[in-house]
């Protein structure tokens, strides 16, 4: 038995921010109550309630509802219209498909002066002789009835024939009434009658053996029975024990943990929230980066972090973002930020001390030869340069670690790259031979005091600068 709780009302209070004590509409429909409680305590402001397609036998504890001005109780299994006097503002009220056979007890809403829209069809004593012409007598506010328009010129006749209307009515409920107590009288008895008459003989032709429980169910269903709030209700148990059995051998089978470290200790890439996300190293503050794209409008306490030295999880709602990182970090200088603007969660995780970096490999341009207009050539002998091979090569310098891609000139003597020999710009004394000037004075006179002689062999050609 379903019973109305603060909880269901609540749920269906979502519209009303959770407020209950204000709530002026709630639906409470296919829920399979049975029985109006609490209502009238709790909502003493509503105007619309809906209770169609549950399992009320009558209408009760809705009186105090002064503000209710429409009252859906289509499908139920009420006998009798009551209980409704004190909803002073009811405008309709709407009985479709249920069991009222005792059409006289519409005479109860007259107290309802606003009533205008009444709906009974599907009911028993809609089928009753007379009966439009004795809701309309009966019920002189009313103006449509089962949605069709109650016309002046028909309430003038219903009115002139009430008191025949009242008689036939009467006996008419007095004989569905003999017929309801037969169908109790029947379903107390077990209705052996009706079942032994739908026991079909078992089809051994069909080629198949039904079991116990399939047998059990046909016979059921195949079982004659009169439309009743009883048969109604019996429909409902069986159909909700059968629905238990269900559930209970369709059990799904419980999903398998994901595996986040493998058996070797190894952890795995996992993404079980569907996040982007964005990877990058910082070479100068020598620390790896996360960015993860979390939602925006998820508050932070939903949110777990836990960074280790290979991986990062992060646990968004109870789903798992797992990340092996690319180099090992210092999980306890780590730190976690989050944007107010886009909501993403940012992770900055230093290195741990002692990684080993990879070189950065630098192509710089290859040193430029000095100019022979800028600068004369030194004379060097075979000995002091070595010949240059004729292809480039590439060689590595010093301890910085750079590459130079070009040619490369080996000499024998570094000291000839920055120093320039001037004195092999004339012969030796002597006449032949090689190698510095010896014992020889200066071509020009560099101090004419002093009286320094010129060479026998010196002739002064004015394109060549004198040496200072």
């Amino acid at each position: 038995m379903v019973y109305i709780t603060e909880d269901m009302v609540r749920r269906r209070s979502e519209h009303n921010e959770g407020e209950i004590f204000s709530l002026e509409e709630v639906s409470l429909h296919q829920q399979n109550i049975e029985r109006i409680e609490h209502l009238d305590k709790w909502c003493r402001e509503l105007k619309i309630l809906y209770l169609q397609n549950n399992l009320i036998p009558r209408i009760e504890n809705v009186g105090r509802l002064k503000m209710l001005e429409y009252l859906n109780l289509a499908l139920n299994n009420i006998e009798a219209i009551e209980n409704l006097e004190g909803c002073e503002s009811l405008k309709k009220l709407d009985l479709t498909v249920n069991f009222v056979g005792r059409l006289s007890s519409v005479a109860s809403l007259k107290h309802n002066l606003h009533l205008r829209e009444l709906f009974l069809v599907g009911n028993p004593c809609a089928a009753f002789q007379g009966y439009r012409p004795y809701v309309v007598a009966s019920l002189p506010q009313l103006q449509s009835l089962d949605g069709q328009e109650v016309s002046r010129s028909e309430r003038i006749r219903a009115e002139q024939g009430l008191d025949e209307l009242r008689r036939s009515v009467r006996r008419q409920e007095e004989a569905y009434a003999r017929k309801r107590a037969q169908e109790k009288e029947e379903l107390r008895r077990g209705g052996a009658a009706g079942a032994e008459q739908s026991r079909a003989p078992r089809g051994e032709s069909a080629g198949w053996e039904e079991s116990e429980e399939e047998r059990q169910d046909r016979e059921f269903w195949e079982k004659p029975c009169a439309f009743s709030p009883e048969s109604r209700l019996e429909a409902h148990r069986h159909l909700e024990a059968k629905q238990k059995t269900t559930n209970l051998e369709g059990e799904p089978t419980p999903k398998t943990p994901r595996t986040l470290i493998t058996a070797e200790g190894r952890a795995l890439n996992l993404n079980q929230p569907k996040l982007d996300f964005c990877l990058s190293e910082d070479e100068e503050a020598h620390s790896i980066k996360l960015d993860l794209a979390v939602y925006r409008h998820m508050d932070t306490s939903l949110l777990e972090v836990d960074v280790q030295p290979t991986y990062v999880r992060v646990t968004v709602k109870g789903k798992i973002f797992q990340l092996v990182l690319p180099a090992e970090v210092r999980p306890d200088s780590c730190s976690v930020r989050r944007s107010g603007t886009t909501g993403h969660l940012l992770l900055t995780m230093p290195r741990a001390a002692g990684e080993i970096r990879a070189a950065t490999r630098v192509l710089a341009p290859a040193p430029a030869r000095p100019s022979r207009d800028l600068a004369p050539a030194p004379a060097r002998s075979s000995r002091d340069l070595a010949p240059a091979p004729a292809r480039s090569r590439t060689s590595r310098t010093g301890g910085e670690g750079r590459y130079v891609i070009g040619r490369e000139w080996l000499e024998a003597d570094p000291a000839h790259r920055s120093v320039v020999d001037l004195t092999n710009i004339v012969a030796r004394e002597g006449g032949g031979g090689e190698g510095p000037l010896e014992g020889r004075g200066p071509l020009m006179p560099t101090d004419p005091s002093k009286g320094a002689r010129l060479s026998e062999d010196f002739v002064d050609d004015p394109d060549v600068p004198p040496l200072m």
